[in-house]
């Protein structure tokens, strides 16, 4: 697996009208850098097959549509992005764009420098452009999510995220995985490092997730993760002795 190639992970469903800004973004922000972009198409019923069809023909770098037959989902797309990646490192990004893609780089420059302890580099939102309620509710659900794991993180539900894909592939997967992705690495072992970076608002379309849903959903994936962690201990590091 290429260390220099970054694979790009983006999960999207029904953002047609998002994508080839999105893209036009990621080219510029990955300017004399090796990368692939792959995008999870998730069960969408609007244009996104045939505007992935014309963005793979337009550009010079390979432009990857992973095809889910129904939606499956935010975190089991970035499983399918993970094992389809072909990089040493996945960063993914959502496909609405909110998240800036000038934080690509810099999250993967970030835990290139952190050192083998480190497993990931997890974006932080800042200015964040939700309503008041989804932001009282996300700041609320990370203070929980904070208290009872101590992941040391403000906001794991920024998208923008880089991780080694070898420790990414080994991560659990569930409906809910990509919200307590530092946790899950910390159980593997290593560390995270954090970055700031700037929200942005929606440009066309809508969210597809609503704050009561993901809410009550979220409180069942924090005590699935938390039983997870009571139950097994701490990945080791393993190095195998060489003796003459």
């Amino acid at each position: 697996m290429p260390d220099a190639l970054i694979s790009i992970v983006i999960p999207c469903r029904n953002e047609a009208a998002n994508l080839p800004l999105l893209i036009d973004e990621i080219e510029t922000a990955m300017a004399g850098r090796d990368f692939e972009l792959i995008i999870v198409n998730d069960g969408s019923t609007d244009e996104t097959a045939a505007v992935l069809t014309e963005q793979a023909a337009l550009r010079s770098f390979p432009v990857r549509e992973l095809r889910h037959q129904k939606s499956a989902g935010q975190s089991l797309s970035v499983r399918s992005g993970a094992w389809a990646a072909r990089g040493g490192i996945v960063a993914t990004i959502d496909g609405d764009g909110q998240n800036d893609p000038q934080y690509i780089p810099v999250l993967v420059d970030a835990l290139r420098r952190a050192g083998p302890d480190f497993g990931a580099a997890q974006g932080q939102r800042l200015k964040r452009r939700d309503s008041k309620v989804k932001q009282l509710a996300s700041r609320f659900a990370n203070w929980l999510r904070n208290a009872i794991l101590h992941d040391e993180t403000r906001d794991t539900g920024c998208g923008l995220k880089a991780v080694h894909t070898d420790i990414l592939r080994k991560l659990p997967f569930f409906d809910g995985t990509h919200r307590f992705v530092p946790a899950l690495v910390i159980q593997e072992g290593y560390r995270v490092v954090h970055c700031d970076v700037v929200d942005r608002s929606r440009r066309h379309g809508k969210s597809n997730y609503g704050i009561f849903d993901r809410g009550l959903q979220g409180a069942l994936d924090l005590g699935g993760v938390w039983w997870l962690r009571r139950r097994r201990r701490r990945m080791p590091k393993v190095e195998e002795i060489k003796r003459v």
